[in-house]
């Protein structure tokens, strides 16, 4: 992916938590009140190859697959495709952002199924 992006990767590293520890992890970074399935963060310096930390609540994939009638296997690869599209520097504020961020992972999940 990261290659695809033309992003040159320096290292990433996927912590696979709790809801309850990635809610602590909103609050505290964030200032954010309320679930996620992710957070992610780009450590590196500008210029610098991406460096990251990308957190994971597997319960909320869990819920979220039940939710939107998928596989917990196809959730849980959205996310991290997710993840790493936002190493990338892609948003999904805006609702162009969403689409845009949502036709990458749709691209990258027939790539990898």
């Amino acid at each position: 992916m990261f290659r695809n992006e033309q992003t040159e990767l320096g290292e990433v590293h996927f912590i696979f938590c709790s809801d309850a520890y990635l809610l602590e992890i909103n609050r505290q970074y964030l200032k954010h009140d309320y679930f996620t399935d992710i957070i992610t963060f780009n450590l590196a310096e500008k210029g610098e190859p991406v460096r990251g930390e990308i957190y994971i609540s597997v319960e909320r994939v869990k819920d979220n697959a039940k939710t939107l009638q998928v596989s917990f296997r196809e959730e849980i690869h959205r996310v991290i495709f997710h993840g790493v599209l936002h190493l990338c520097g892609y948003k999904d504020k805006k609702p162009s952002h969403i689409r845009q961020m949502r036709s990458k992972e749709d691209e990258y999940l027939a790539q990898y199924f």
